[in-house]
């Protein structure tokens, strides 16, 4: 168990009298939840701010991609914009939190929630959500809590200052172009770790000092004008040279990038680590939520056992969390595909049954802890170790399956819809194998990899998608994105389409750079 603290933060007004809640009246139901989430269930978590906002504050950070610091950006504005407009017409609901992976950790509260809802926040956000953040190994790998505020306060006072000195057009396209490239600025696989973010600032100079050094060795070798009589570099020379194949494509061009001034490249690495930042809740979205919603139905639940939650709150509270996890059927009109509450939070309420109160079945596909009489312990472990894709395979269960009604059916595009695992021995194991791979990133995601570029000819940057399923890149954004993405270059870039299966070419694109980065 952490030590813990709380820092409650809002703008006290007299119009806080027409809530049914005051901030002594939050502290003191914080204290109680404390009690609970850090006494019985042994939650560790990092200290707390929890900051009391409006609904446009809130409508503000909605926009801004849930980060309390955020640069400014013509995109942020477009989405304040119509989030507000749907919000205002009764269109939309706005989330009852948003919470900051960081130390502290940040949880903010809607002012309009009555003080039900606060409590169910508290322990959702502040306890659970932080649980997870700080115990899981995809956090603790892939972010900084300590240092990622003083971070985002660096990044946006040099893109600041950037548009100070080069004109907000000019950042305002790399941007454009760096955020195209997002969700293929990230490292899938573990690196070297170098300091943390909280001291970036710090680290400016010396590596845009090493990136022009870099830039030097690499084009140097590039022939000349009239050099063409020289020796052709072989692929293995490249690929040692430049670090390829390279997954990372907003990495490759801040590092590798001929054209790029330095300003450029740093703006890059701002965007690249605010899109790692938010890698692991892309994995984690299932066990993230069914953690926080367990903790706070638990919690809500031992607080009316207590009689510190009267009845009628404690049916505020139960109709709020019905609606928070409910799974349409596949043939209602409401269906979206599997909700991640729905299915995170039964998750764990069955493996607390199966802790407690296993069948012979239970006993047979999970004797590692059927009937142990510890769910709380091996809830934090299976929090801490597994990501959505890998945890669903280790635990959903067939009496889970049943419950919820899942089964696999294969639609290969071709022929009707087949059937193709039911609620049998063998069923159970391909749809636990079915639903985990629709959680799996890498199957969400395409596989892109930078593999070539032609250092002896145009300098023309290859990159290779490694196509399975026979799912090519959508025409209308492939182009668009192609272009960004010659414009950080400087050159033509071309993408093949390769057939996983065959290595066969399936299609080819290409780009020419626009000069829209020109300066």
């Amino acid at each position: 168990m952490s030590s813990e603290s709380v820092l409650l933060e809002g703008e006290k007004s007299e119009s806080r009298t027409r809530f049914d809640w005051d901030f002594d009246s939050l502290r003191h139901t914080y204290g109680q939840i404390s009690e609970i989430a850090l006494g019985e269930f042994k939650l560790d978590v990092y200290p707390n701010q929890i900051e009391v906002i409006t609904a446009e504050q809130m409508l503000d950070v909605y926009s801004s991609i849930g980060m309390p610091l955020m640069y400014l950006h013509w995109s942020f504005g477009k989405h304040f914009a119509r989030d507000e407009t749907l919000y205002r017409r009764g269109l939309r609901n706005l989330a009852y939190e948003i919470v900051i992976n960081a130390n502290p950790c940040i949880s903010y509260l809607m002012e309009e929630n009555s003080m039900t809802m606060q409590s169910l926040v508290i322990a959702h956000a502040a306890f659970g959500h932080n649980h997870f953040f700080k115990n899981n190994h995809l956090f603790q790998q892939w972010t900084d809590a300590e240092g990622i505020l003083d971070y985002m306060e660096f990044a946006k006072g040099y893109i600041s200052r950037c548009e100070a000195r080069y004109g907000e057009v000019a950042v305002e396209r790399v941007l454009d172009a760096a955020h195209a490239l997002m969700t293929q600025g990230v490292h899938r696989y573990p690196r070297r770790k170098i300091g943390g973010l909280g001291d970036e600032e710090k680290r400016v100079q010396d590596r845009l000092a090493e990136l022009e050094r870099s830039y030097n060795d690499l084009w140097r070798t590039v022939p000349q004008n009239g050099a063409r009589d020289k020796r052709r570099t072989t692929e293995a020379e490249r690929r040692e040279l430049l670090g390829l194949p390279e997954e990372n494509v907003l990495y490759f061009l801040e590092k590798k990038a001929p054209l790029l001034k330095p300003w450029q490249r740093e703006i890059l690495r701002i965007v690249r680590h605010i899109a790692q930042y938010f890698y692991p809740q892309k994995q984690t979205k299932v066990m993230n939520e069914g953690c926080a919603t367990m903790v706070h139905y638990e919690t809500m639940t031992r607080l009316h056992e207590k009689g510190q939650l009267g009845d009628g709150a404690m049916v505020e509270f139960l109709s709020s969390h019905t609606n928070v996890v409910l799974q349409p059927d596949f043939d209602d009109r409401r269906y979206s595909g599997i909700n991640p509450y729905a299915l995170g939070f039964g998750m764990m309420q069955d493996i607390k049954r199966i802790c407690l109160t296993p069948t012979d079945e239970d006993r047979t596909w999970f004797p590692q802890f059927a009937g142990n009489g510890d769910p709380w312990e091996t809830l934090k472990e299976g929090w801490a170790n597994y990501r959505d894709e890998s945890f669903i395979r280790q635990y959903l269960s067939p009496a889970l399956i049943r419950k919820m009604k899942l089964f696999a059916v294969v639609d290969d595009g071709v022929s009707d819809l087949v059937v193709k695992a039911i609620h049998n021995e063998r069923g159970y194991q391909t749809v636990r194998s079915a639903l985990a791979r629709q959680f799996d990133t890498a199957q969400k995601e395409p596989e892109i990899e930078i593999v070539d570029v032609d250092l002896d000819g145009d300098r023309r940057l290859m990159l290779q998608h490694r196509v399975y399923d026979n799912v090519l890149l959508a025409e209308d954004d492939i182009q668009p994105v192609l272009r960004h993405l010659a414009d950080l270059w400087g050159y033509e870039v071309s993408l093949s389409e390769i057939s996983s299966s065959s290595d066969a070419v399936l299609k080819q694109h290409t780009a020419a750079p626009t000069g829209a980065l020109a300066t």
